[in-house]
């Protein structure tokens, strides 16, 4: 049996309150299922670059961790972000504005 995990909404308030914290900007640009809607960070550095990150499994120890999704032109991400959220209309896109990318999805709580 696998432990419960937080539901996407939940998850989401909670990293926007750590970025706050952090005086990191973010906003949700698409908003996903309320419980098992998967989310999609975005990290835009304000010169025309943005990553975005989205969690994933190392299937080799089982670990939840987080991957690139995309990386470049900013207008290219936000090609991948919109292709990724028309295959799946339940997924959440946060975006954070911050010139040097941090994410914070390496700390404690967010990393695993």
């Amino acid at each position: 049996m696998s432990p419960p995990r937080l539901t996407a909404d939940f998850w989401v308030k909670a990293y926007l309150a750590r970025l706050r914290l952090a005086d990191i900007a973010a906003y949700v640009t698409a908003k996903g299922d309320p419980d098992a809607g998967s989310v999609v960070v975005k990290c835009a550095t304000l010169d025309g670059q943005a990553r975005a990150f989205c969690r994933s499994y190392d299937l080799m120890s089982g670990a939840r961790l987080w991957m690139e999704l995309a990386s470049g032109p900013e207008t290219e991400v936000d090609e991948a972000l919109q292709r990724a959220r028309s295959r799946d209309p339940d997924l959440w896109i946060i975006e954070i504005e911050d010139r040097q990318g941090r994410t914070l999805l390496d700390e404690p709580g967010l990393a695993e």
